[in-house]
């Protein structure tokens, strides 16, 4: 007997080894599927969930452009920047809380939302929350910095729509352009039919596209 409690023993130390080595393998995990600026999902770990998010019932995908950023770097600080990327970013972290939606910073300043919506007053009422949740002002080193935001939506119904989460994004992505171009808060599709080129699996006329001239803004 005391042979079986001295083996059980001595397994005490290696079975709490193993858990600490999966507790901070699976921390390690985590830590990769995040922003590190901002704790946001990264594209993969999005895409993962928001495709179950849009499987689930009737959704809507929502892509979100900081306006006039480029010329807060510029005239601030690239730590200003930082600092608006981060409100931002715990903004949409709880908008998202409120609203169970899957948020990721996409790059720079934009970022990308799913979330399920009853229908299009919900979707009307959730973008102007989203609006004012991210229009708050942010104080950096004693300056009241004014952020504003170009909002771009579609909803998606999973029993009428055949479009993968990569068209959706591109829809929304439209509509935020279109936001953006005529000086208001947001914008949603009409339909599920994009409306621009593609350039490299991109809209035409986004950075990054051959010939693209849109504003970094």
């Amino acid at each position: 007997m005391s042979e079986l409690l001295f083996a059980a023993a001595a397994g005490v130390p290696m079975a709490a080894g193993w858990s600490l080595h999966a507790l901070r393998l699976r921390h390690r995990v985590e830590v990769a599927r995040r922003d590190p600026l901002t704790g946001l999902l990264t594209r993969d770990a999005f895409a993962e969930r928001a495709t179950k998010v849009l499987a689930g019932g009737r959704s809507a995908v929502y892509v979100i452009d900081l306006n006039k950023f480029k010329e807060i770097n510029d005239t601030h600080g690239h730590a200003a920047g930082d600092a608006i990327i981060v409100a931002t970013g715990r903004r949409l972290t709880e908008w998202a809380a409120i609203n169970d939606a899957t948020v990721v910073r996409l790059g720079g300043d934009e970022f990308a939302a799913v979330a399920r919506v009853l229908s299009l007053a919900d979707l009307s009422w959730t973008l102007n929350e989203l609006t004012r949740a991210i229009e708050e002002p942010v104080t950096v080193d004693g300056r009241t910095l004014a952020v504003g935001a170009s909002i771009g939506a579609v909803a998606y119904d999973p029993r009428a729509d055949d479009v993968d989460l990569s068209t959706l994004l591109r829809l929304a992505d439209e509509q935020m352009y279109a936001a953006k171009r005529a000086g208001a808060d947001w914008l949603t599709a009409l339909d599920l039919t994009p409306q621009a080129g593609t350039v490299n699996n991109r809209r035409a006329g986004r950075p990054g596209t051959s010939g693209g001239t849109e504003d970094a803004a």
